[in-house]
């Protein structure tokens, strides 16, 4: 049974980083694609880093380009975001997700069949 679990989230002034953690069980997290979605309130869920299967090729939506960047570790079977100069509009529920089909990364969440329960991040001074 393929389970993700995230955890990392919390309140962060403007500027600042933090680094989430994705801990999957029931699958070897270096033969799925991986990826990191938020969803702010109100608002549609949004991809922003992807991690392409076997060779661990990245991709990053432009609002996250150049901030975040997509990570794991085969030997703990984890994945990271970590996360820089966080903005106010950064605040959204964080989640991880896998897929063992997904060839080329995508932002789309229809792609991805695993999900984690998510994480609260909050941008605020």
């Amino acid at each position: 049974q393929v389970q993700l679990v995230e955890s990392g989230g919390g309140l962060v002034q403007p500027g600042g980083s933090l680094r989430l953690s994705c801990a999957g069980s029931g699958f070897t997290l270096d033969n799925y694609a991986i990826a990191w979605f938020r969803q702010a309130p109100g608002k549609e869920r949004e991809g922003g880093s992807c991690m392409r299967r076997g060779d661990g090729r990245t991709s990053y939506a432009d609002s996250v380009k150049g901030r975040f960047t997509i990570s794991s570790d085969v030997a703990r079977n984890t994945a990271y975001l970590q996360m820089n100069f966080l903005n106010s509009e950064d605040t959204a529920v964080y989640y991880c997700a896998a897929d063992r089909w997904v060839r080329a990364c995508t932002h789309r969440p229809g792609a991805f069949e695993y999900w984690g329960k998510g994480t609260q991040v909050t941008v605020s001074s």
